[in-house]
């Protein structure tokens, strides 16, 4: 339970959160009058194009058509649009892509970067400050994307489900965030560990990794949503559609490319709103971050701001 305190100026007996730092002015009436709009629009900017995104997939084609398009007050509650799309084939065959290529590009990225960053944070490593400077300088420059297309090409993995992984499975900034989180683990643990035999895998495996919980859960998250959104390296390193990941399928759903044959004939007959499922196949791409972002988003203030200097 967190301590309270009495407030400088208030009624006795009263109890509030500790006050503010000297340094801090008290906001006047005015302005948090201004910060409550403020956050009200802009919350209202965020919520009101998802509102209609999940209540238009939720409409029959009668609905739609009346209104002439997007719903935003509904009448009535229908699954057929998800119900066509599930058992349409193509997307239950792109969502378990996507799904299989977050998880395995995850933990793959995951991997690489913790053992990227935990070797850069032991200061006076061997080429410790060379191979900082060489991931420094790729941040800043890039071979471009005809060279990655014939380098992938060359190594073999196009139409192939690593294409989708290796390409874009290091990020420079989660590495040094990793490392810079690493650095302000305490040395007297690491030497003390030492001093009872453990190595460096040991060290990695039972005190750094346990004691960044919290960072580990934000990078993860971050590889996370790059994999399950990503849909620009599908697109120029396959050519099959059965590989798509259901970022491609959105894509194609919603430019009327390319339908699955049972989906289209519900469209065509007149027996589903094409609108509907180009609005139900965004809310199925959208909702695994929607649920797993609140689960990790109490790591993200510790995650970031632990190991920080405090006078």
């Amino acid at each position: 339970m967190s301590a309270v305190t009495r407030p400088p100026h208030g009624r006795p007996g009263r109890w509030s959160a500790p006050p503010r730092p000297p340094w801090e002015e008290v906001p006047s009436k005015a302005g948090l009058a201004g910060k409550g709009i403020t956050l009200t629009l802009a919350a209202f900017a965020i919520l009101f194009p998802l509102w209609i995104v999940v209540v238009t997939s939720l409409q029959s084609k009668k609905t739609i058509d009346a209104a002439g398009g997007l719903v935003v007050v509904p009448k009535g509650v229908t699954l057929v649009a998800y119900r066509e799309l599930l058992t349409g084939g193509q997307v239950q065959r792109a969502a378990l892509v996507s799904v299989g290529v977050t998880v395995a590009g995850t933990l793959f990225s995951m991997a690489v970067s913790v053992l990227c960053a935990y070797g850069l944070s032991r200061v006076g490593s061997l080429g410790h400050r060379w191979f900082l400077m060489l991931l420094l300088a790729t941040m800043f420059f890039g071979a471009g994307l005809i060279p990655t297309y014939l380098l992938v090409q060359a190594l073999g993995l196009t139409d192939t489900y690593l294409a989708l992984i290796l390409p874009s499975a290091v990020s420079v900034f989660n590495i040094l965030v990793l490392r810079a989180f690493f650095m302000g683990i305490s040395p007297e643990l690491v030497d003390s560990a030492r001093i009872d035999g453990a190595g460096d895998w040991r060290i990695l495996w039972t005190i750094v990794m346990p004691l960044s919980r919290a960072v580990l859960a934000v990078i993860s998250l971050f590889y996370a949503v790059g994999y399950w959104s990503a849909w620009f390296n599908a697109s120029i390193y396959l050519t099959d559609q059965d590989m798509m990941p259901l970022q491609n399928v959105m894509i194609q759903l919603v430019q009327k490319q390319e339908r699955p044959v049972g989906l289209a004939t519900q469209i065509n007959t007149g027996g589903l709103s094409p609108l509907a499922v180009q609005m139900a196949v965004m809310v199925m791409a959208l909702l695994p971050v929607a649920v797993l972002s609140p689960f990790v988003q109490r790591h993200f203030k510790k995650g970031m701001l632990t190991g920080a200097v405090k006078g």
